[in-house]
């Protein structure tokens, strides 16, 4: 935090909670001195030369003379290895037992003196020095870790170690959580530590409040993803490569991981992306499916002070036309900023609201800090003493930090008695009238005047009862804060959904709910941030995400709210949002053009929603995230691969949304096929770039030839919109139909449409069409 953003947080909290800031960051020094113990004298280690092998179950073990590797090939294709004895389990990104290993897959000798599995999908291959390449069925090289080394206290201690990893020269970076200038990671470095960024972040800013070792690479050779399952503070090191460099030869890309502690273990999934993504997630948990009613438009704000002006805000929109699912409720609504409860002067009856809303088709969602106020009078911070709830020093004392409500402590969330114990007091937001939450602040965050915006590293967390400090924990903090929610939900409301996403989290958290992007700098780079994430957290398997329309901080102008009003209605979670201080974001406050122009996209948004369900429901079958990259379908595509101003939606739509000011026609560039433009039906043929206008009531939505696309009719009904496949190709789209909040498994509907005598004809596979269909295109 620089002196600037201190006198903001001073202005924000008050000079007695900024002279608070400066004793916690003081408490956080003067704990880390006292627990963690310099490094000292550290003694090197490489694995050294191969001993020996002994097979196994699925691979095997490769021994060295200073080291072991382990190696399994699961049930599934997915690929395992790990150093020093480390295994599969425990790990937060699991979400049960791990897989089984595949009988077919082998140890066996290699020639050079090294060891291979050979599996279905790869082939793993072990230098005599340590080496392990990862090739195609085909012999390419896919990826090639070089022998790793770690760091190793003389006086004893967690060793630090890295790995150094070559790709192909034409490769691209993608993943590693929720990063600003994505979705393609350039060179640079990039941090393994949740952080909240202060109160703004614009691209460049690094790291943000969800960060995973969850990399995707895509190259000419494959597409695969690398997971190193370590929770410990690092970095990760990214160098694109170059064809034909240094005297023809290809320098190959580079990626060094390293950490600060904990196992050097490692997940390889490989295969076309919708095979990656479906078998990531059939590793580390299928995505929470949100209600129906989350999919739709969702407004917020910090500041709306009382039940007055919530009032307006929902009259508002209806007043207008303007659809409106949910509105959240922030820190305000709070007494004193405490967590489960309310001001009874602002809201007086909150469950009548809530019914009153509800009734009227708005949902109410709450914010929940995971930070208890320390204080006597408080309940939650008396029955969290009472059971040894929060997180711990060295000495056995609880942490203290500052946050919103002033001095607080923190729920030791890697514990799983405190989850339990926190799960059920999401009753209390329930006996409210709430249908969901939000969980913010949840990296963990402590205000500080100077240094880390968190709790000391030498903090004591159960860590599932291992063990451990905060080096460990904290990274998972924000995942175990939603499961917590999400199963307490779940237990206290069976038969319902939940519905909760979470600022903080860590590779496994689409099993509880989605994300947002946090407080994204209000600004054109903040905009094209937006998209950045969505994109690149969906392709570490969080597919529900999306950004604070309009963006948190300053007063966007009526072009830039609305060009982010037109994103934010193509993504997965649409909701307005802005600091307390940031002004309104109520489309007519922006002037009768832009409310013409955003109530379009509202009402398609609208139109649109039965898509959304479908695509809800795919991504829980499958892992294919709603928001694409344009290269999905085509990762051999280089001209695609470095596209990162559009994306698709699902299988059938192409969004290109506008990021520059003052834009009214944009560069469009096609995947294969043909494509038609769903505003003016004209169509285009793929690969290839195209120009196309962009006036400012709408951004250019492409859709491909031959789709059937579930939508909303003018009687509320199921339609389907088919548009005319190209002469010679047949089409089609899978739909699943609305089966409300609870849990019932829909059937996938499969569609065909294919051109006969110059008429589209439109089957269902096992079945009869039975609702209105509408051909567009011919």
């Amino acid at each position: 935090m620089n002196g600037r953003d201190l006198v903001r947080w001073v202005k924000t909290v008050g000079s007695v909670q900024g002279l608070r800031m400066v004793r916690s960051a003081w408490r956080r020094q003067r704990a880390d001195a006292r627990a963690l113990p310099r490094r000292g004298a550290e003694r090197a280690r490489v694995p050294g030369l191969i001993v020996g092998a002994e097979p196994g179950p699925g691979g095997g073990v490769v021994r060295f003379a200073r080291s072991e590797l382990y190696i399994r090939v699961a049930v599934g294709g997915a690929v395992f290895w790990a150093w020093d004895g480390a295994e599969p389990l425990p790990s937060y990104a699991l979400p049960g037992p791990s897989p089984e290993p595949d009988p077919r897959a082998v140890l066996e000798p290699d020639k050079d003196g090294g060891w291979q599995v050979v599996s279905e999908r790869l082939t793993l291959v072990v230098s005599r020095h340590g080496a392990v390449e990862l090739r195609t069925p085909g012999g390419v090289v896919l990826r090639r870790e070089l022998p790793p080394r770690w760091w190793e206290p003389v006086a004893g201690g967690p060793a630090r170690w890295v790995q150094r990893s070559e790709v192909p020269a034409d490769a691209r970076f993608f993943g590693l959580g929720g990063r600003a200038s994505g979705p393609r990671l350039r060179d640079g470095v990039y941090e393994l530590w949740n952080t909240d960024p202060g109160g703004r972040f614009v691209p460049g800013d690094d790291p943000l409040s969800l960060t995973m070792p969850v990399q995707l690479v895509v190259s000419d050779a494959g597409t695969h993803l690398a997971f190193h399952d370590n929770t410990w503070a690092g970095r990760v090191t990214l160098r694109e490569g170059e064809e034909g460099a240094g005297s023809g030869h290809d320098r190959p890309g580079l990626c060094e991981v390293r950490m600060d502690g904990g196992p050097l273990r490692c997940w390889v999934v490989a295969g076309t992306p919708a095979r990656v993504l479906q078998g990531w997630t059939a590793l580390t948990g299928a995505p929470a499916l949100p209600p129906s009613w989350a999919l739709g438009p969702q407004h917020a704000r910090w500041g709306f002070g009382s039940e007055r002006e919530v009032r307006r805000i929902v009259a508002g929109y209806r007043d207008r036309g303007l659809p409106l699912s949910v509105l959240h409720l922030d820190i305000d609504h709070y007494d004193g900023h405490q967590v489960f409860t309310v001001d009874r002067g602002r809201f007086p009856d909150l469950p009548r609201l809530a019914k009153e809303l509800r009734e009227d088709g708005v949902r109410l969602v709450s914010i929940v800090d995971p930070a208890v106020k320390a204080a006597p009078g408080n309940a939650v911070f008396a029955a969290g003493s009472g059971a040894g709830a929060f997180v711990r020093d060295a000495r056995g004392r609880a942490v203290r930090g500052e946050v919103w409500p002033g001095e607080c402590v923190y729920p030791d969330f890697t514990d799983p008695q405190v989850r339990e114990w926190w799960g059920d007091l999401y009753e209390e937001r329930l006996a409210q009238g709430f249908s969901g939450v939000w969980h913010d602040m949840n990296e963990p965050v402590s205000f500080s005047a100077f240094g880390e915006l968190t709790l000391p590293r030498s903090a004591r967390h159960s860590l599932e009862g291992r063990g451990g400090d905060h080096r460990e924990a904290h990274n998972v903090y924000g995942l175990a804060m939603a499961k917590a929610g999400y199963e307490g939900l779940r237990r206290l409301r069976p038969d319902e959904r939940p519905f909760l996403f979470s600022r903080a989290g860590w590779a496994g958290m689409q099993r509880y709910g989605g994300t947002w992007s946090g407080d994204v700098a209000t600004g054109w780079p903040g905009l094209r941030a937006s998209l950045s994430l969505v994109v690149g957290l969906g392709l570490c398997g969080v597919p529900y995400s999306g950004p604070d329309v309009g963006g948190f901080d300053g007063s966007p102008s009526p072009e830039l709210y609305l060009r982010w009003f037109q994103l934010g209605a193509w993504l997965p979670l649409f909701r307005t949002h802005a600091a307390m201080d940031a002004g309104r974001r109520e489309p007519w406050e922006f002037g009768p053009e832009v409310l013409e122009h955003a109530r379009a996209a509202l009402v398609e948004r609208e139109r649109l929603h039965p898509y959304f369900v479908t695509l809800a429901q795919l991504a829980r079958l499958t892992g294919a995230p709603y928001v694409r990259p344009l290269w999905w379908g085509a990762p051999g595509d280089r001209d695609l691969r470095d596209c990162e101003d559009a994306f698709l939606l699902g299988d059938a739509l192409l969004v290109a949304p506008v990021l520059r000011q003052g834009t009214d026609r944009r560069a469009v560039r096609l995947p294969r096929g043909r494509w038609y433009d769903t505003a003016t039906g004209e169509a285009y043929e793929g690969p290839g770039l195209i120009w196309v206008d962009a006036p400012l009531s709408r951004v250019p939505v492409l859709v491909r030839a031959g789709s059937v696309i579930p939508v909303r009719g003018a009687d509320g009904g199921l339609e389907l919109e088919v548009w005319a496949p190209a002469a010679g190709r047949t089409g089609g789209g899978l739909v699943v139909r609305d089966a409300g909040d609870g849990w019932e498994q829909p059937e996938v509907e499969r569609y065909a449409a294919r051109l006969v005598g110059g008429q589209v004809v439109v089957e269902l596979e096992g079945g009869e069409v039975t609702c209105p269909v509408r051909v567009r295109g011919v």
